[in-house]
């Protein structure tokens, strides 16, 4: 009888919005017949931002399913903010949606998890935000919190499912004394799981503060992506991935961060060049610039970087230290060149990768280091994959 309710609806919600039917891969959110009949006549809470769009006109989710009269409480907004707008660590604020006048409740600054006030009149939440693979990029942060919230509260979840761009399980895995928003799980740089895969994981795994009461948890899988498959995004996950390279870069340069080398913020091309103030880091110069859209006040802003291009690279994909390693050596400045040291080991979720540069070891030498983890890791990954 369900199945029969589901299809109807499927059918129905076609005929009504033919815009909201994509191409080959269809998300979760794009699964109505799904997820509908568990919402409908619920009062709804939803954790979604910019990439939570569906079909070809890329309508967001909030306005298709108040559309269909889906009864949406408040919308609860992660880093970035619901529009997508806000720079990296830059506080979002609690306001309401200048399109639809729905509420929205900030998940990034203080308050990074839902309060029982804030779910009180709340029956269940739907989690629709797109990923990139990897353990740093806070939207998996966002998550783990919603989850816990969920688990104390009595609230169902429904995660809907989307891909995994950078699909590779590599780095080190996280260590408990370097937990933080930028590292809850205890997973490695590159995770390989999608968010309903990882979602999985957390009750399954125990991860969640009160181990004995996971979170009411309903995965809505997509369908036409399997892991290993390339997948474009349509949308910027965030205001510094703008492309499908900056986003295949990301976990190798992130590292940078916690040092004096620009990533590339304040130009269009972020996170696919790297350099430094210094004609010793390379020939090829740009200027960080107050950006828009992109970062508003960019370390080395309006000072010339000299350093290296990989808008055009080949060999990008996965986790290498390689271009961290180069640059280390060509400052010459040792441990001055971890501007930022704590940073970098909340990035890298152990102490033992910096310690390891700093002898000198080679990246072959470091990336064996964590290889008996990394596998345990990947075997206990397998319970969880929805996807070949």
């Amino acid at each position: 009888m369900r199945n029969r309710l589901s299809l109807i609806l499927y059918f129905l919600f076609i005929a009504l919005f033919p815009e909201c039917v994509s191409g080959k891969v269809a998300t979760g959110a794009e699964r109505f017949e799904q997820y509908l009949p568990f919402i409908r006549g619920k009062r709804v809470g939803m954790v979604v931002n910019h990439t939570s769009v569906v079909g070809t006109k890329q309508t967001h989710l909030l306005d298709t399913l108040l559309k269909q009269n889906i009864n949406v409480i408040k919308v609860f907004a992660p880093e970035h903010g619901f529009r997508g707008n806000a720079d990296a660590g830059e506080t979002v604020k609690d306001g309401k949606d200048s399109h639809t006048g729905v509420p929205i409740v900030s998940l990034y600054g203080n308050n990074k998890k839902p309060t029982a006030a804030q779910l009180k009149d709340i029956d269940i939440i739907l989690f629709d935000i797109q990923d990139v693979g990897a353990r740093f990029y806070t939207y998996i942060s966002t998550m783990y919190y919603v989850m816990e919230a969920c688990a104390e509260n009595n609230k169902e979840m429904i995660v809907l499912d989307r891909p995994n761009p950078c699909d590779y399980v590599e780095g080190p895995i996280l260590k408990p004394a370097y937990r933080s928003f930028v590292g809850m799980l205890p997973i490695p740089v590159l995770h390989g799981c999608t968010i309903g895969e990882l979602a999985q994981m957390i009750n399954g795994e125990g991860w969640i503060a009160n181990k004995k009461k996971p979170c009411p948890l309903r995965i809505i899988p997509m369908t036409g992506w399997k892991h290993g498959e390339p997948y474009s995004l349509p949308i910027k996950p965030s205001p510094n991935l703008p492309n499908d390279q900056s986003i295949r870069l990301y976990a190798s340069l992130c590292p940078f961060e916690a040092t004096r080398v620009s990533v590339g913020r304040g130009t269009t091309f972020p996170f696919q060049v790297l350099g430094a103030p210094n004609k010793k880091y390379g020939d090829f110069t740009f200027t960080p610039r107050s950006l828009p859209g992109f970062d508003k006040n960019p370390m080395h802003k309006n000072v010339a970087c000299y350093g290296e291009d990989l808008r055009n690279a080949d060999d990008v994909n996965g986790f290498t230290l390689r271009y961290f390693l180069h640059f280390y050596r060509l400052s010459g400045e040792g441990t001055a060149f971890f501007s930022h040291a704590r940073w970098f080991d909340l990035l890298l979720g152990t102490d033992s990768v910096r310690k390891a540069i700093l002898r000198g070891d080679s990246e072959e030498k470091i990336r064996n280091s964590w290889q008996k983890e990394l596998q345990d890791y990947k075997e206990m990954r397998t319970k969880y994959l929805l996807y070949e």
